[in-house]
C-alpha cells in the first residue's frame, strides 16, 4: 500500500512568490476577506490549548497569543512558509513545527481548539487527519476551519461564462465525482480534493463531532463597499467555513 504524502506547492518557488504576494500574505487576517466570519466562530480563547493545522505564515498563531491562548502550536508542511512564521514571531507560547498533515501524529486530549483555514482540501486522507484529530482534542473542544466551497473548486473551466442573456454563469463539472482536482492557481499541476458538502458534514459526524455552524461565505455590503470586485463573489460561493464540538 503506497503511503500518502502531503503535496508541498508552497515551498515551489514559483507558488510561493505568487502566494506571498497575496492580499492575504502582506496584510494577515486582515486581508482574508472571510476572516470576520470566521472570526465569529471562535470562542474565548484564554488560557486554551490551540493547534493551527496548515499555520503558513503563522497570522492566526500570532492573533491566538494576543486574545490570550495559553499555548499555540503551528504545524505546517513547508519549510518556507514556516521559516517566515518563525521570523515574524517572537514569542515563546508559540511553536512552529514542520509536519505532514497526511501523517499527522498528535497528542492525545490535549487540545481546546484545532483551527485551519483553506488547507483541508489539499488533504487526500481527510477522514485520517480529521479521526486524529478528534482524538487530539479534549471533550467539549472546537475545531473550526475553512475550505475551498466544493461549487468553487469544480468549475468546468476557471473563469465565468456568459450565456445568450448576457448573464455571467459559473458551470459546473461533475460535482458529485469527488476526487483530485488538478488547477493551475499560482503555479502549474496545484492538486485540490473535492469533496461534496455533504461527504465533509457527514464524514464529521460520523467520527462524533457535532456541528454547530455551517456557513457558505459571501461577502457583506460592507465589504462590498469597500471593495467592489467582491460583488461577483455573491454569484457562487467561494469558502465553506464549518464549526464543530468534539
Amino acid at each position: 500500500m503506497t503511503e500518502i504524502m502531503a503535496q508541498n506547492i508552497y515551498d515551489t518557488p514559483e507558488f510561493f512568490e505568487g502566494y506571498s504576494q497575496l492580499g492575504r500574505s502582506v496584510e494577515g487576517l486582515a486581508g482574508a476577506a472571510e476572516w470576520p466570519a470566521l472570526r465569529a466562530l471562535i470562542p474565548d480563547l484564554h488560557g486554551l490549548e490551540v493547534v493551527d493545522l496548515g499555520c503558513g505564515f503563522g497570522w492566526f498563531c500570532r492573533w491566538a497569543r494576543e486574545q490570550g491562548a495559553a499555548h499555540v502550536l503551528g504545524l505546517d508542511v513547508s519549510e518556507k512558509m514556516l521559516a517566515r512564521a518563525r521570523a515574524a514571531t517572537s514569542d515563546a507560547a508559540i511553536t512552529y513545527v514542520r509536519a505532514d498533515l497526511e501523517r499527522l501524529d498528535l497528542p492525545e486530549a490535549s487540545f481546546d481548539l484545532a483551527y485551519s483555514s483553506l488547507a483541508l482540501h489539499y488533504i487526500v486522507d481527510l477522514a485520517g487527519l480529521l479521526a486524529k484529530v478528534h482524538r487530539a482534542l479534549i471533550p467539549g473542544a472546537h475545531l473550526i476551519f475553512s475550505i475551498e466551497h466544493p461549487i468553487y473548486m469544480a468549475p468546468a473551466h476557471p473563469g465565468w461564462s456568459v450565456d445568450r442573456e448576457g448573464r455571467k454563469t459559473w458551470p459546473i463539472d461533475s460535482y458529485q465525482v469527488e476526487g483530485p482536482r488538478r488547477t493551475d492557481w499560482l503555479a502549474k499541476g496545484v492538486i485540490k480534493q473535492h469533496r461534496t458538502i455533504g461527504t465533509t458534514l457527514n464524514l464529521l459526524i460520523r467520527l462524533g463531532f457535532a456541528i454547530s455552524h455551517v456557513e457558505e461565505w459571501g461577502p457583506t455590503d460592507e465589504q462590498i463597499a469597500a471593495k467592489p470586485e467582491l460583488a461577483e463573489e455573491r454569484e457562487r460561493p467561494m469558502f465553506l467555513l464549518v464549526a464543530a464540538r468534539r
